[in-house]
């Protein structure tokens, strides 16, 4: 599917974009371009990488003709680009706004007038039930693509929702780490509070499987391990042999729940289990507003939801198991600092 193709990654400077390139740079793709606005990333992924096969781009998603620009002649979109930190989106709402949903618009548009012929939006946990500005816009870019993947034609448009991505920047589990080594208290919010746990490697596999198996305007989601922020200190100290390490419980704080959700009740009705994968189908009907108020749906109601609480929970050895998966983690043991993955 890949062979002699030209791949398009927005906001390909982050960790997923880099997770992809370890995947694929050597592979059969005649070309990866990477989008982004950040040049000193894009200067440091050249040199790091020195591939003929990689070209890159300068530009904003939220620049319609700069997304225009970088798109011509590309085959396929995993659109990564996005404001995902949750303090600094309640700060700036309308920073978020202007990213995860009017720029989801401007590559969805851009890449139907020049004939993509497939696109992987990245989405996130939040954006079930949110509760935040971050959540609220990823909810609506999850929105955008489904209704343009109504009217889309020859160029499909997908969606993947995944939990968090350990040690992607601005994970949590970088900076447990830091204070551990600088012999500071960790600082947790609630140690009860659960999370989705993946990797980066777990990521790109969501977006391959939503890249070769979905239909127009169909959501994607990975099945995946819960853990307590207990549970992921406790493993963290253990593997770094300071199972006595100072906790500090500093309370939730604005903007985070107790448990996320991968699926609605409404939408783990409607979806297909495929084994390791959900997929959700999109509501396709026309603009047919009777169908929308007047018909209801009585197993909505006796329906739950798929969240971090009732998956799959890790114990601390199956958590220490996981994060030495990482190559962080790995390094960390080692003995060795190194930076949040790349």
């Amino acid at each position: 599917m890949f062979e002699d193709k030209v791949l398009l990654i927005t906001g390909g400077t982050g960790s997923f974009g880099n997770a992809v390139l370890r995947r694929f740079l050597n592979s059969g793709l005649r070309e990866i371009r990477i989008f982004s606005r950040d040049e000193k990333k894009q200067d440091d992924m050249r040199k790091k990488y020195n591939s003929p096969n990689l070209k890159f781009y300068i530009g904003d998603v939220r620049d319609p003709q700069s997304v225009m620009s970088s798109m011509r002649g590309v085959d396929f979109i995993f659109h990564a680009a996005a404001l995902k930190q949750v303090p600094s989106c309640e700060f700036h709402p309308l920073e978020a706004v202007k990213t995860n949903v009017m720029g989801t618009e401007n590559v969805l548009e851009a890449a139907i007038q020049c004939g993509v012929k497939r696109v992987v939006c990245l989405s996130t946990d939040k954006a079930v039930y949110p509760i935040n500005a971050m959540g609220i816009s990823k909810a609506m870019m999850e929105k955008v693509a489904v209704a343009k993947a109504r009217n889309s034609n020859d160029t499909v448009i997908n969606v993947t929702r995944y939990g968090n991505v350990m040690c992607s920047r601005g994970s949590v589990i970088p900076l447990f780490v830091n204070q551990i080594r600088a012999g500071q208290p960790i600082t947790i919010t609630d140690p009860a509070m659960t999370r989705f746990m993946m990797t980066l490697d777990d990521a790109v596999d969501l977006v391959l499987y939503a890249f070769e198996h979905g239909h127009p305007g169909e959501i994607f989601v990975q099945k995946a391990p819960a853990a307590t922020i207990e549970t992921v200190v406790n493993a963290l100290t253990h593997l770094l042999n300071k199972p006595e390490h100072e906790i500090r419980v500093i309370g939730t704080r604005h903007g985070e729940k107790l448990y996320e959700a991968l699926l609605s009740r409404e939408e783990l009705v409607a979806a297909e289990d495929l084994g390791g994968y959900y997929r959700v189908p999109p509501d396709l009907r026309d603009l047919n507003y009777g169908k929308f108020v007047e018909q209801g749906e009585v197993k909505i109601s006796e329906a739950t939801d798929y969240n971090s609480h009732n998956t799959a929970r890790l114990e601390v050895s199956g958590m220490q198991a996981l994060l030495m998966k990482l190559r962080f983690m790995q390094a960390t043991v080692r003995g060795e600092v190194v930076e949040a993955e790349e």
